[in-house]
């Protein structure tokens, strides 16, 4: 497997390097970032390697600023000396979640986990090739969300997501049975994290599912009004702009 490591702390970069070279002589670590700026750059450089040890406190900010920047087709291996940051490590799509000081066992679990993804993938376009479907990859979108409440981290599957709504600059996940959420996400990452399928972005601040919508009338200056199930106290206003899409995809 091919490895990248991206790690603000020389020596920690280093002790990685080492035991992995020790440990895991089929890895090979291609490369050593320090800072978001040159992560995204190696990334834009270089092929994808099969699996990113990521820090998540870098030089010049955190890594979940990576995300945001580039798309990131490896599998993600999080290495932190804080465990504040588990939910959102997760959320990215992260396989595991490794404490610093890093032990062996945790870290053969990580290694292990990974490359049972790695060859999974490997199955799977070996199946699209033979198959005659070799061509571009479908986009991967969410299924599942990890949220925090309190000392709990609750899972929540995506089709119970009525919609992601925009108030008193939070952005929160309301689910079918009400219940509310508040998410770390702008709505642009958001909306480029949902099946399209099974969400519209209606406006600036919200997006809905499909099966949360109940009717929809005509409303003031071209617009849409829309009923939602569980009812939203934010009016749910489709733009002028969106309405004939909206329509389109609601068929």
């Amino acid at each position: 497997m091919k490895a990248l490591i991206v790690e603000d702390e020389v020596l920690a970069a280093k002790r990685l390097a080492r035991t992995l070279s020790e440990n895991f002589p089929d890895i090979e670590v291609l490369g050593i970032t320090d800072s978001v700026r040159g992560t995204v750059d190696w990334l834009g450089t270089h092929d994808a390697p099969d699996v990113i040890f990521m820090d998540v406190e870098l030089s010049d900010g955190d890594c979940f600023e990576i995300f945001r920047q580039v798309r990131i087709k490896s599998q993600i291996i999080m290495t932190t000396a804080y465990d504040a940051y588990a939910v959102k490590a997760f959320e990215a799509g992260s396989i595991d979640y490794l404490l610093k000081p890093i032990g062996l066992e945790a870290l053969t679990r990580a290694v292990t986990r990974c490359r049972t993804r790695v060859a999974g993938s490997d199955i799977e376009a070996v199946l699209k090739a033979l198959s005659g479907r070799s061509g571009n990859q479908a986009p991967r979108y969410k299924r599942r969300w990890i949220v925090r409440l309190g000392d709990r981290i609750i899972p929540v599957d995506i089709d119970d997501v009525a919609y992601f709504i925009s108030e008193d600059k939070a952005n929160s996940m309301v689910l079918s049975d009400g219940s509310r959420y508040i998410v770390d996400f702008t709505m642009d990452t958001l909306e480029h994290q949902l099946d399209p399928e099974k969400f519209f972005r209606i406006s600036r601040g919200c997006i809905v599912a499909r099966h949360a919508v109940k009717s929809v009338i005509r409303y003031f200056n071209g617009r849409l009004k829309l009923s939602a199930e569980p009812a939203c106290d934010t009016e749910l206003l489709v733009s002028r702009a969106r309405v004939d899409d909206f329509l389109a995809w609601l068929e």
